[in-house]
């Protein structure tokens, strides 16, 4: 009798579990252990070697990434389907570990040289990528939540890392009380759908709309406020309030993380979710999202036009790419465009990360001299900083979509997207898309004049200094950044691999 009752229960206590699919969140985990202890064993001359075990650690991380991108098993699985491991779960994966490097390598040296806490720093930042990491596999609403909060909360405290900065303690407490309102109503939306389906695998809640015959109007809210939920973590317009004083008060470092990689971990669960758990609800989301893209890329160029600072500018900017990126997905519940808008989504976050950790990268190598993040503090800086001066002008080219450069090709399948849908509705969108782009150029304009027309503004053309870390930064961000629009063929190769294991019936 005992040996079938451990039969019997064997399965729940030995679930399978496949390493290798395991390997990078593995990864992950031992460097956050091996951070965290040499914190505690370094003294405070050898603290420096910390912010390298940092970049190992995301490094390592990438090989079991590529063993698994170049091995024959497209789809691995685990704990019946609520962990999985596909071609876009790959794709997000490498994107987050290597724009979490980039952070790292914009890191080192401006924690040193402003006296932050170093270990901290590193574990939490390697924790919050962890659940971006964590995120791209997550096929289940409790593991979803789980990883947004994993990516959340560690956030939440660096933002308000300039303990004794009022604007800093400001960002994170803003943050943090619009974060957590944002995940209570997320999560009253996961409680109503799985009350509906009676499961939170996202193909269960797929197929309770199959078995019921229509949508009932306990689905429909519970899709509202799931997407509620994300508008908050992608800073949507009109739940963006927060993303402007965050970007502000924040270390810069951690502004470009959360203007990329945090905001890019809140489109991949909404495509995760909008497109294996709610395909056939697109009646209901479709024009939600139709009207967050259509407000939040015009409210954020037209309140950028007005900045004149250049971290508020580069905020309001980030908000308006959301706007470009929510796109595609106001006409992904069409059959047809569904696998056009998940490509067109993926390679625009791929630009995106590339371009805007760029010009971040540009804003710390400036800030090092003027002192200031005034736009006006940027005049005359190819007098002095001829370099600088031209990869500014190629990454603000780039988030304007001006070709050749990465960003042309992110709105050119955007904007594909919109017009192969055949609707009016996508049509609209396009053209309100397409004035927004030329809105745009008229505030990334505003820091070319003030770089290449304007005179020094204190007369002091002392040459900036760049460190080794944010010199390699800005080497990986303007190579990728010209490859992906040179080349617009190696963005689109991994548009195109990137299928979600359950979506479009599959």
């Amino acid at each position: 009798m005992l040996h079938s009752i451990l039969a019997a229960v064997e399965p729940w206590v030995s679930p399978t579990i496949d390493y290798h699919a395991l390997a990078p969140e593995m990864v992950l985990a031992g460097g956050l252990c091996v951070v965290l202890l040499a914190d505690l064993f370094l003294d405070e001359s050898r603290k420096w070697i910390i912010s390298s075990l940092a970049g190992f650690t995301l490094l390592g991380a990438m090989l079991p990434v590529l063993t698994l991108g170049l091995d024959e098993v497209a789809v691995r699985q685990m704990f019946d389907g609520r962990y999985v491991v596909d071609e876009f779960s790959i794709v997000m994966k490498a994107m987050f570990l290597i724009a979490g490097y980039v952070v790292v390598l914009l890191s080192s040296k401006h924690v040193e040289e402003n006296e932050y806490w170093r270990g901290e720093y590193w574990f939490l930042l390697l924790s919050s990528i962890l659940g971006m990491v964590m995120m791209t596999s997550s096929r289940d609403l409790v593991s979803i939540f789980v990883a947004l909060e994993f990516l959340s909360i560690p956030a939440y405290m660096l933002a308000a890392w300039r303990k004794r900065d009022i604007k800093s303690n400001e960002a994170g407490m803003k943050y943090f009380l619009l974060g957590v309102f944002a995940s209570a109503v997320m999560l009253y939306g996961m409680s109503l759908l799985f009350g509906a389906a009676n499961s939170t695998l996202l193909v269960d809640l797929g197929k309770s709309v199959t078995a019921t015959g229509q949508f009932s109007a306990l689905h429909a809210l519970g899709i509202v406020f799931v997407i509620v939920g994300f508008a908050f973590k992608v800073s949507a317009v009109p739940f963006h309030s927060w993303a402007p004083d965050t970007y502000e008060g924040a270390p810069s470092p951690i502004t470009a993380f959360l203007s990329v990689a945090s905001k890019a971990a809140g489109f991949v669960a909404l495509l995760v979710l909008l497109l294996v758990a709610f395909p056939l609800a697109a009646d209901v989301w479709q024009p939600f999202i139709w009207v967050l893209s259509a407000l939040t890329m015009t409210v954020g160029n037209v309140i950028a036009l007005r900045q004149t600072n250049i971290v508020r500018m580069m905020a309001y900017s980030s908000i308006s790419q959301g706007g470009f990126v929510l796109m595609p997905l106001a006409v992904a519940g069409i059959s047809d465009v569904s696998a056009s808008a998940l490509r067109a989504v993926v390679v625009y976050m791929l630009v995106y990360a590339a371009t805007n950790l760029g010009m971040f990268a540009i804003i710390i190598a400036v800030s090092r001299k003027t002192r200031s993040g005034e736009i006006s503090s940027w005049g005359g800086l190819f007098s002095y900083a001829p370099g600088l001066a031209t990869l500014a002008t190629i990454f603000l080219a780039s988030l304007a979509g001006i070709p050749p450069l990465g960003g042309w090709i992110g709105k050119f399948t955007a904007f594909q997207s919109l017009l192969s849908s055949g609707t009016n509705w996508g049509y609209a969108l396009a053209l309100i898309g397409a004035v927004n782009s030329v809105i745009a150029f008229g505030y990334y304009g505003t820091v070319m004049r003030e770089m290449w027309m304007k005179p020094v503004p204190d007369g002091d053309t002392t040459r900036v200094g760049i460190p080794g870390s944010l010199a390699l930064a800005l080497a990986i961000t303007s190579v990728a950044t010209l490859v992906l629009g040179i080349l617009p063929g190696v963005a689109t190769h991994f548009g195109d691999i990137a299928r979600i294991t359950g979506a479009f019936g599959g």
